[in-house]
């Protein structure tokens, strides 16, 4: 057992077009939620550090979430930047070297790296060039991740309990895509909160099922509820 406070391990995704928007959902969650992933849309905005601050000083964690992809001396020096603001996790997306250097100036900042996108198939590999399976892919992914030095990666639930069978269990698994109940959008490899925590996930992000919540305070206590009962029966 990692240790993780239980209010932890829930992610909420805070994928809307403004700050001001974003800061109301985060009022409205309170207690709910403590920790917040922020990522590309809100990079738009021109106030992306403004929003990571104040998340900040309201004593939530935040999760960097840009998939760095460059010249992985560029990667390095960029993520020695951003281990100055005070986040906890920071994706990246690359090749060995790039895994090697982000994880080299990565300070107390922890990176993550993306193995497959939650919102990706097997026939979204073929058209990628991939002939090797999705399952097969995320356990290199994962390897080659541990190896470089990354402190985790990102990865549906339909694998981690691969990945904890062939990488060692210091991995953190965090686990996109959560739908606690059936859905019909561009996610394709799901699976709901209770199921990716008995997989070995560490943490869960969530999306619209709380975003899109009549009460999303509720909303996010009740996956809080799921969670510790799951940890409970353990």
């Amino acid at each position: 057992m990692k240790d993780i406070k239980l209010e932890d391990r829930l992610i909420f995704a805070l994928d809307v077009p403004e700050v001001s928007e974003a800061k109301d959902i985060v009022s409205e969650l309170d207690d709910s939620v403590n920790f917040y992933k922020i990522g590309m849309e809100m990079l738009m905005t021109g106030k992306y550090f403004e929003l990571l601050d104040w998340l900040i000083k309201k004593d939530k964690k935040v999760f960097v979430d840009l998939k760095f992809f460059d010249v992985p001396e560029t990667v390095g020096r960029t993520i020695a930047r951003l281990s100055d603001y005070g986040a906890t996790f920071a994706t990246i997306h690359g090749n060995q070297t790039l895994m090697e250097k982000a994880s080299e100036n990565k300070n107390n900042l922890k990176i993550l790296a993306v193995t497959a996108l939650t919102s990706l198939d097997r026939g979204d590999l073929d058209d990628l060039g991939f002939s090797c399976d999705v399952q097969d892919l995320v356990i290199s992914r994962a390897k080659r991740a541990f190896e470089a030095g990354c402190d985790g990666i990102v990865s549906s639930g339909l694998e981690v309990p691969f990945i904890r069978e062939f990488v060692d269990n210091k991995l953190i698994c965090v686990t996109p895509g959560i739908r606690p109940v059936a859905n019909n959008d561009d996610q394709k490899r799901v699976v709901d909160v209770a199921t990716a925590f008995d997989s070995g996930s560490d943490y869960i992000v969530v999306g619209r099922p709380i975003k899109n919540a009549k009460n999303r305070y509720e909303a996010a206590s009740n996956i809080q509820k799921i969670i510790k009962r799951t940890f409970e029966s353990v």
